[in-house]
């Protein structure tokens, strides 16, 4: 496992970045170390890019379904089978643990699919 890089970023009192567009893989990485040493895989970073480029076009964090639905095309399966994964990928939950390390400010909304 790769040490984690102890970069400043400004966060919010819940751990999430105040400003996105400070997010990096390393700072990725430096907070997913948080969550009991979650290591990101290539699995977490499709996911996470995923949700990167849904905000960057539709300027809302995609939510659990939106996610399921990608993870679903991606990978020819269902989306009940897909949001299993995803809840595998980000123990803590989608909303909290998966948004908090992608980079995303804390979302307003706990919609969970």
């Amino acid at each position: 496992m790769r040490n984690p890089i102890d970069i400043p970023v400004e966060r919010d009192t819940d751990g999430f970045l105040v400003h996105p567009s400070d997010w990096s893989k390393d700072i990725a990485r430096q907070l997913a170390s948080e969550w009991n040493k979650l290591e990101l895989t290539d699995e977490h970073f499709k996911v996470i890019d995923f949700m990167r480029s849904f905000f960057e076009e539709e300027q809302i964090i995609p939510d659990v379904r939106d996610v399921a639905k990608f993870m679903a095309e991606e990978m020819n399966i269902s989306k009940k089978e897909a949001k299993k994964i995803l809840f595998k990928l980000f123990p803590h939950g989608y909303m909290q643990q998966g948004c908090q390390v992608a980079g995303m400010r804390r979302p307003r909304a706990w919609s969970v699919g």
